[in-house]
């Protein structure tokens, strides 16, 4: 070890190199995933139209309204509100 480098230099020296091997392995896995092998699997997979488990099912009609009736005191404490927050801007 050298006398003029502190243990906090050579501490984070070793923590980027232990962080660039995890990076390194992260990333050779990933490429391995784009195997021809896979590619065929996910091709067979949307030629039977089957459906992918990580998308949600889509909705084939609008989400309801939701609607509530104010009281009429209720709707003059909403414009009072309005009024004050807008600061009697238009």
């Amino acid at each position: 070890m050298p006398e003029h480098v502190s243990i906090l230099h050579l501490l984070g020296a070793a923590a980027l190199a232990v962080a660039a091997v995890i990076w390194v392995a992260m990333l050779v896995r990933v490429m391995r995933r784009d195997l021809p092998v896979h590619r065929r699997q996910f091709a067979a997979l949307s030629r039977r139209g089957g459906i992918l488990r990580g998308l949600p099912h889509q909705r084939h009609s609008a989400p309801h309204i939701e609607q509530v009736e104010l009281t009429p005191a209720e709707r003059d404490a909403f414009a009072v509100l309005v009024r004050r927050l807008s600061d009697g801007r238009p």
